[in-house]
């Protein structure tokens, strides 16, 4: 019926509007006319179907560069910039297809619309990774961001059935009053509602070792204590950081931050000290700021420092400013202990940085470097500088100059104290980080019985 109707339809919209026009065509020039119109009708259809693709296009290059943006933390105005560079470049490049360009908008409304957008997409494919999850753990991070406003991160790694791992920031919540470990805990219980998470999934929380998170009794661990069976771990990077806080010997900090200050405070004085090593030649052409909140940084200052140790003396005199501790030779020895001290640190703490870096992993370098301490500790008590470079220089420089090995003696044992102290909740999990790492070589005798008789089967 419905095929009658159209056939009715359409013969009599042809008899009463086309009739008179195309009724006297017959034979070949009807069919001639009839091809040309439905090539005809095909480039219109050509026309709309190549313009819904270049919008499509557009529409996609628009989000790739709101990704883009947003990846890199850039603000949003910039696709405005973005936009006129591409303008530039297609006019010299491809002159002819400007127009395309320009319809790509990367105005600052659309680009906070596009990443909302994507970033509304990716949490929706978190929310569905994580249903997954056969197991998971969480790490948490807070810091002040540059409005006094503190920032609660909040990771999580998850483990499917089939193996496949998943690790992305679930939260980033603003802690607008206070932030203590019930603030934190409030965040961390919504973050799991939202995804929609079981406690009895949870393997472990890392923190990064603030009263707030760490306190048994009103920290943000204790009060997960009592939602789940007693795990945890703090932050190992943040630790071995605190670990390096023994290390403050402000007698050399002080002397070297003050000249540091000196020289690079003024620009004036900061470009005639540039020339000053220019003219001697110094493999250096700098010193470099320090500062406490950069883990990384005094190691290198320190090392840069005693490089130039005698350009920035000559240069402090130049000036009739008297530092009487760069001609010290006690004070020299300090500086280069240390010097070579932090430089041990920093190469421990980047072992432990990187992604992908398990618990098995880190625990190797941790036991590896108490070890290193140990024989160092030795090894200085024996005037043994073989792994203190700056020492062993300075040493051989000025032979008769005696080492104040009670001071450095002691700063090593307060260091391998520390980390004694600041790792002993990984040292209590040892033996589920060895099986962990290599079942095969574990004693099935210490093993938790549920693991026994999978272990002698091996």
């Amino acid at each position: 019926m419905v095929a009658v109707f159209k056939e009715y339809n359409l013969r009599q919209h042809y008899e009463s509007r086309h009739k008179d026009r195309y009724n006297s065509l017959q034979g070949q020039m009807r069919a001639d006319k009839l091809s040309k119109l439905k090539s005809g009708l095909l480039a219109q259809q050509t026309t709309f179907v190549r313009q819904a693709q270049l919008n499509q296009l557009s529409v996609r290059a628009s989000y790739r560069v709101a990704q883009l943006i947003a990846s890199s933390g850039k603000p949003y105005t910039d696709g405005e910039f973005v936009k006129k560079c591409m303008n530039a470049v297609a006019e010299e490049v491809c002159s002819e297809k400007k127009d395309v360009f320009n319809a790509v908008s990367l105005s600052a409304s659309t680009i906070t619309r596009r990443i909302e957008e994507l970033g509304g997409n990716v949490y929706a494919q978190l929310q569905q990774k994580t249903k997954e999850f056969d197991f998971f753990s969480l790490a948490l991070d807070e810091s002040t961001d540059v409005q006094d406003t503190a920032q609660l991160l909040i990771f999580i790694r998850g483990v499917s059935a089939n193996f496949e791992m998943c690790e992305e920031l679930a939260a980033l919540k603003s802690l607008k009053g206070t932030t203590t470990g019930e603030d934190i805990f409030c965040q961390v219980c919504q973050t799991m509602e939202e995804l929609d998470l079981d406690w009895s999934k949870l393997a472990s929380i890392t923190t990064d070792g603030a009263p707030s998170m760490v306190g048994m009794s009103r920290g943000l661990i204790g009060r997960m204590n009592q939602e789940m069976e007693e795990r945890g771990l703090t932050a190992l990077i943040h630790q071995q950081a605190l670990c390096c806080k023994v290390l403050t010997w402000d007698s050399v900090m002080k002397v070297v931050v003050s000249c540091i200050n000196f020289i690079k405070a003024k620009g004036l004085k900061h470009r005639q000290f540039q020339e000053f090593l220019s003219e001697l030649g110094s493999a250096h052409g700098n010193v470099l700021y320090y500062t406490e909140v950069r883990w990384l940084s005094r190691g290198r200052v320190l090392r840069r420092f005693y490089e130039l140790l005698p350009e920035i003396n000559a240069f402090l005199h130049s000036k009739d400013k008297t530092v009487p501790e760069l001609i010290d030779p006690e004070w020299k020895w300090h500086l280069t202990f240390l010097t070579d001290v932090t430089e041990m640190l920093n190469s421990f703490n980047l072992q432990l940085q990187g992604q992908g870096k398990l618990i098995c992993d880190m625990y190797s370098h941790i036991k590896a470097f108490e070890v290193k301490l140990a024989l160092l500790l030795e090894q200085v008590k024996k005037h043994n500088f073989i792994h203190l470079p700056a020492t062993q220089n300075l040493s051989a420089e000025n032979p008769v100059v005696p080492f104040p090995a009670e001071k450095c003696e002691e700063a090593l044992e307060m260091l391998k104290a520390e980390f004694g102290v600041r790792f002993r909740e990984l040292h209590v999990n040892a033996k589920e980080i060895r099986l962990f790492q290599n079942p095969f070589v574990v004693d099935i005798d210490e093993a938790q019985p549920s693991y026994q008789f999978e272990l002698a089967e091996l």
